[in-house]
Parts: structure tokens; C-alpha cells; sequence
């Protein structure tokens, strides 16, 4: 590492109060490791992406996202596929990689970890999907995509209510979903080393990370980065029971089955809605949101793309 950009999101949320603090005390440990490094404050999801870009024209061999899951899912979106690293400082509110990752949660130690630790080449997933506001769009994605009640949960979630109340507002929203929302139905075909499935489900999810932290815990057994692949989980139940009973064997990391609950591995998988419900003229739409931002609606096609992304991680335990 000899010359970073310091893609700051100050929409993000957690420690508000010592961001200031918090960001000099970036600056100063990696001046302290001789790393020219320029703090860069992005307005958007779309500045932040072009801001990535022009660090990266500019000579930047890393690019750390300083922010939550949503800020790092914007500037991977410039540095997938290329050779320059991504680094994360979590300043977010879920900050579900970073708990993968084992990163500290404090921005200047985060900082110490990765500069005194490694780079790993992963793959990352791919999600093709209807935009919201019309075209095809393509969104690449390191936590996980999902489709069903967790998207609808992120098309309810206002971001100023995330911001003020923080992980409070997913859990508020959450409750009231379980209480209340609809489950629709609709199709996932996937493939497994040992056939092709198509089941109607009310939930898929398609993981890379192990640890998402907080409640979630272990959400799909059998994830890693270090994988080629995607763990599936299909929900093809409609119980609010089972859904429940799924996120408590989470939180404790229990390994007893839940009715309704599948699990599986592969590398792509496509939704779609039922085709009773492409038949009418108005189905409800059913939403996908990748990394925990709103994407767009189904049809959905999901992939693996190999060796696609640096990350720099800390040192690992075995080493």
C-alpha cells in the first residue's frame, strides 16, 4: 500500500459524535505507516462510485470505505475486477462485513488491522435485476442478495429513520413486517452439484459471509468468501413461526432444522415470479436488495464471479 483514498460517507451511521476524531486519528496512523492517503467526502452513492474512480486514475493503489455495507457495496461496484484494493473502515450501522472479517469496530484500529495484516483474492456475486426505475441494471455484492420479506423490509426502511435510530430501525420495521406483511410467492431455480430445483418460495437469500454480527449471527451455515460459490437459503414456508424459529437458530448459532427452511449451494440462481402471477396485469412486485440497498424488483439472475476482488483483511489467526 503506498497511496489510499479515504472514501468517507457521512450519511452512515454509529459514532456520529467522534467522526471527527475518529478521522483524524485515520489519517494519522497512516501517515505514521508512510501511506499518502486523501480523505474524500462523498455526497451519494453515485459520488461516491466517481469518486473511486478518479482516486483510482489518480495513481491509488487502495481504496478504503470508510461508512457501512452500503458505502463499501458503492465502491466495489468500481473496483471489482481490477488489481486495487479495497479496504473497510466500519462507520456504519450493520457493518455486516466487517464482522466477517474480524475487524475491529473502532475506525483507527480497523485501520492497524489491515495495514499490518494480508490481501485476499475472493470472489464476489453478481445480481442482474429490474431496476426500480425501469432498465436492466447489474450490481456486484460481497454480503448477500435477497429477495422477498428481507428486500421488502429495505423498501419500507426510510433512511432518515436509519439514521436516527440505527440497528433499532431495522429491528423496529422487522417486527412489524412479521406482524403484518403479505408473504408473496414466487420461483427460484437454482442448480447443485446433484440436480435443478425450481420451488415456489416466500424468501431467498444468496450469502458469502459466514458472521453478519448483532441478532444474525451465522444467517446461513456453510457460507465463506473463500468460497466459489453462493449458500442459498430458501424459506418455502409462510409461517411467521418457522421465520422466527430460523433467526433464533441464528442468534445462537443452533444447528437444528427448521421446518419449511432449506439450504443449499450453487453458483447461479434466477427468480422470477409464478407464472400465474405474470399472467395478471398487476402483480404485486416482489423486491431484491443487495448488501442491504434496494436494487429492484424481480426477474433476478444471480452469479459467482471468480477472483474478482482484492480485500484487505487482518492478519489471520492460523498464520
Amino acid at each position: 500500500m503506498r497511496k489510499a483514498a479515504l472514501l468517507y460517507n457521512a450519511r452512515s451511521g454509529g459514532r456520529r459524535k467522534q467522526r471527527k476524531s475518529d478521522l483524524q486519528e485515520i489519517q494519522k496512523v497512516l501517515a505514521e505507516a508512510r501511506i499518502e492517503a486523501s480523505l474524500i467526502l462523498t455526497q451519494s452513492s453515485t459520488d461516491a462510485a466517481e469518486q473511486a474512480r478518479k482516486a483510482m486514475a489518480e495513481g491509488c493503489d487502495t481504496i478504503f470505505a470508510c461508512g457501512g455495507d452500503g458505502t463499501v457495496h458503492d465502491v466495489l461496484q468500481v473496483v471489482a475486477g481490477t488489481r486495487v484494493a479495497l479496504g473497510i473502515v466500519p462507520m456504519g450501522t450493520a457493518n455486516a462485513l466487517a464482522h466477517d472479517l474480524g475487524l475491529p469496530l473502532e475506525p483507527a484500529k480497523a485501520i492497524r488491522a489491515v495495514i499490518d495484516g494480508e490481501t485476499r483474492r475472493v470472489a464476489v456475486g453478481r445480481v442482474q435485476v429490474q431496476a426500480l426505475d425501469g432498465p436492466i441494471t447489474t450490481r456486484y455484492f460481497t454480503v448477500a442478495v435477497g429477495v422477498g420479506v428481507d428486500a421488502h423490509l429495505f423498501y419500507k426502511l426510510h433512511a432518515g429513520m436509519k439514521q436516527r435510530m440505527g440497528m433499532a430501525a431495522y429491528y423496529h420495521k422487522a417486527w412489524h413486517l412479521w406482524f403484518t406483511h403479505h408473504m408473496e410467492r414466487f420461483e427460484v431455480c437454482y442448480a447443485d452439484d446433484l440436480s435443478q430445483s425450481c420451488p415456489d418460495v416466500t424468501e431467498m437469500l444468496a450469502v458469502r459471509i459466514r458472521n453478519f454480527g448483532g441478532v444474525l449471527q451465522e444467517l446461513a451455515p456453510g457460507a465463506s468468501l473463500d468460497r466459489d460459490d453462493l449458500r442459498v437459503v430458501l424459506c418455502r414456508t409462510s409461517s411467521r413461526l418457522s421465520y422466527l424459529s430460523y433467526v433464533l437458530r441464528s442468534f445462537v448459532r443452533a444447528s437444528w432444522s427448521v421446518r419449511g427452511v432449506e439450504l443449499a449451494y450453487s453458483k447461479r440462481v434466477q427468480c422470477d415470479y409464478l407464472p400465474s402471477q405474470q399472467m395478471g396485469e398487476n402483480p404485486n412486485r416482489i423486491y431484491v436488495e443487495a448488501d442491504g440497498e434496494l436494487v429492484g424488483t424481480l426477474p433476478a439472475e444471480i452469479t459467482i464471479v471468480p477472483d474478482t476482488l482484492t480485500l484487505l483483511t487482518p492478519k489471520s489467526k492460523n498464520a
